[in-house]
């Protein structure tokens, strides 16, 4: 159990929820885990559902607080709010700012320093932890010119620049992925990026890592009230959920990149975890599936403390907390969105 933003998250599986007087009481198989007041709180996520008490679902109704319910592995299974007061407003505003290119760039403008500044850190911490092992002076000059992106980013109101100045951070990082492959150089390697298909293990498992992550901030969006399909800076399309592609920016290398690249190093999985279709795909196996899931179900368990709010949470909750700060902003809580900064 963890309140952040006046939001409690319930991470524990197999938790039952009931109302008692004007608090929730936490209940596993019939032992008592806590019990919290309900007056300052704003919303409820419960991960790994077992049931809620009609009273505590007519009690929040009531008095606008959300009940949110997700699988264990974080996919959204459903949202119980009461009398459209406040959320409506704030999925109309997000309309109308995504409707704006100008205001719209001024949003994803958050989101792309968060990811170049990430990125830059990891360069770093490559660096500082590894200098036999890479060419330091390469990195050292491609973390200089990201710095010089983020300076140009920051005064960016334009969502045709803005992409183009993400274009070239992409670029820089991306020629430095190869080197960050410490291990099973042989069976492992990245010459760029390649989705629809996949044509090597890199790209199998960081299209594989970008999907979950995508789920995962889907689930933290629709979690707050907002659209995860109109975005600012990914434009509409059927069927894609745009704006957690937005957001997810920030974390895709800090979270999904380093996350691939710790399971080839750390050996976790091998070459026999993959296999070429006759058009030239490369996907993983049943099994590998299964070990990468595992895998990510502890990351993000694992504690880290987050940079804007200082608080420790873990991993997990990290889509959640930038879903929240998100709609905070939309609501002119905040006067920007803060972007998730690692360091």
């Amino acid at each position: 159990m963890k309140k952040l933003l006046n939001t409690l998250f319930i991470t524990q599986p197999d938790v039952y929820l009931s109302l008692d007087g004007d608090n929730i009481v936490l209940l596993k198989e019939q032992e008592r885990l806590g019990r919290l007041p309900l007056h300052n709180l704003e919303s409820i996520v419960s991960f790994g559902y077992i049931g809620a008490s009609p009273a505590l679902m007519g009690y929040c109704a009531d008095r606008n607080i959300s009940l949110t319910f997700l699988t264990a592995s974080g996919r959204f299974l459903a949202r119980v709010i009461g009398q459209s007061k406040g959320n409506v407003v704030l999925r109309k505003k997000q309309y109308r700012l995504s409707e704006d290119e100008e205001k719209s760039a001024k949003i994803a403008r958050n989101f792309i320093i968060g990811k170049i500044y990430n990125n830059k850190w990891i360069i770093e911490r490559l660096t500082r932890d590894y200098p036999l092992r890479i060419d330091v002076a390469q990195f050292k000059n491609v973390s200089q010119h990201l710095s010089a992106i983020l300076l140009e980013i920051r005064k960016c109101e334009d969502l045709a620049e803005l992409r183009g100045w993400e274009g070239q951070a992409a670029i820089s990082y991306n020629k430095l992925m190869n080197q960050m492959i410490l291990q099973q150089k042989e069976d492992f390697y990245f010459h760029g990026r390649s989705r629809r298909p996949p044509l090597d293990n890199v790209n199998a498992m960081l299209s594989f890592a970008y999907t979950l992550l995508a789920n995962d901030m889907t689930a933290a969006l629709e979690g707050v009230g907002l659209d995860a399909y109109v975005g600012f800076l990914h434009r509409d399309r059927p069927g894609r959920v745009s704006l957690a592609l937005d957001v997810m920016e920030e974390l895709r290398g800090v979270y999904a990149d380093r996350f691939v690249l710790s399971l080839i190093n750390k050996k976790v999985v091998n070459k026999n975890d993959f296999y070429k279709k006759e058009n030239g795909a490369v996907l993983m196996t049943d099994e590998a599936r299964k070990k990468f899931l595992s895998a990510w179900q502890n990351k993000k368990q694992e504690k880290i403390t987050h940079p804007y709010i200082g608080e420790k949470i873990s991993w997990g909750l990290v889509p959640h907390v930038q879903a929240l700060l998100l709609a905070r902003y939309l609501r002119d809580d905040l006067d920007e969105y803060p972007p998730f900064l690692w360091k």
